[in-house]
């Protein structure tokens, strides 16, 4: 969607084109003799015998319309003008007073600066005009002007009727594609927090155990070896999403993470030394990427809390493809040490579980978090994949 600076250059461009074309055709079908009784008389003054400064009047009605977007107060200066020296020197009706109408209509719908003194001006200009006929001896009444002097506060009117209206539009725009933009940062930053978080974990956990393997330099080499792999998908995660805030009209999902599976996920955890169990019912249909990484959040998210809060615990992923929906889980016995009241309160409402919750509601799903019975942790997703 173009941003409404384009969009008004846009349609400066397309004025700049058409607004020439305009003025000609007026000035062309000004003295096309049918149309003389479709003009815009005033005054019913008698009529004097056209000459070179009628000509010159008429092109002053037509000829402005060619800035009409560009400079729409210079273009009804010069109109009106021309019609009010036309109409007062009583010259023989022409098209071209139609201008007028076009030149307010302008005005109303495109002038930016110092709209209410062009219509003090104008509306006196009309005063003046008014007060010069009727000295000349203009049949006209006092209601006859005012009627006159309405109709063309209704093509003032409408433009600004117009200028409104668009004015509205851009907001709309323009409030939309900031509230992309803040979607777009959320969406990011939930997508940071699952990478960072997830894989400096197990990389913290994992070099906090290699401390205590020593004496088997096998196992110190095959966790050496598992650190490095977390690390280098860390860093191809991350470079990925830098590599998005600098596009544009990208969505920022890690391709690693909508690539890899939940049991490359089980798989890479288990070589961090974390006992973990995968249960997988049903039948794996072809989600939709948003489901496919949504579920794939879920269950990093339960099993970075398992590795964070209950090292070594026996934890079971489960997830069951159902008629319509997913349904993601990851259970944790209970950690060694009973957690302090500041870790309960993250498990419960950390940030990765409120990323996830909006995650999973914005696929119409809903998350469940919380400390089983038995001191151990749950973590639920359900995820309609019709609705995704």
């Amino acid at each position: 969607m173009p941003t409404t600076r384009a969009a008004d250059r846009l349609r400066t461009l397309d004025a700049d084109v058409w607004d020439p074309w305009i003025a000609a055709a007026f000035t062309g079908l000004a003295f096309v003799p049918v149309l003389a009784n479709m003009s815009a008389q005033f005054g019913d003054l008698p009529r004097r015998p056209a000459d070179w400064f009628a000509l010159v009047l008429v092109l002053a009605q037509t000829l402005p319309l060619a800035v009409r977007h560009r400079w729409p107060a210079a273009c009804l200066a010069v109109v009106g003008a021309g019609f009010a020296i036309h109409e007062a020197l009583a010259y023989p009706p022409q098209f071209s007073s139609v201008t007028v109408y076009l030149a307010l209509y302008s005005a109303g719908a495109h002038q930016e600066r110092f709209r209410r003194g062009t219509a003090v001006v104008a509306s006196a200009g009309y005063v003046t005009l008014s007060t010069v006929v009727h000295v000349l001896g203009s049949p006209d009444r006092l209601a006859d002007f005012l009627v006159f002097y309405l109709l063309l506060a209704v093509c003032w009117a409408l433009g600004a009727f117009v200028r409104q209206r668009r004015a509205v539009e851009a907001d709309r725009r323009r409030l939309a594609a900031a509230a992309a933009t803040a979607a777009e940062r959320a969406r990011i930053a939930r997508e940071l927090h699952d990478v960072v978080t997830h894989h400096v974990t197990a990389i913290v956990v994992q070099a906090d155990a290699t401390q205590f393997l020593a004496e088997s330099p096998d196992r110190v080499v095959k966790a050496l070896t598992t650190i490095g792999g977390t690390g280098r998908r860390a860093l191809a995660e991350l470079r990925y999403l830098l590599d998005v805030l600098e596009a544009t009209g990208e969505s920022a999902t890690p391709r690693t993470a909508a690539e890899e599976s939940v049991r490359d996920l089980v798989e890479q955890t288990r070589l961090g030394g974390q006992p973990v169990e995968l249960a997988e019912e049903g039948e794996p249909p072809a989600l939709p990427v948003a489901v496919r990484l949504a579920v794939y959040r879920v269950v990093q998210e339960g099993l970075t809390n398992a590795v964070k809060y209950a090292a070594g615990q026996p934890t079971v992923v489960r997830v069951a493809y159902l008629d319509g929906r997913v349904e993601a889980e990851v259970t944790n016995a209970a950690a060694p040490v009973p957690l302090t009241v500041g870790a309960r309160r993250d498990l419960s409402g950390g940030r990765g579980l409120t990323g996830l919750r909006d995650r999973v509601g914005t696929l119409g799903g809903e998350l469940t978090a919380g400390e089983r019975p038995d001191g151990g942790f749950r973590l639920r997703a359900v995820i309609p994949v019709g609705d995704a």
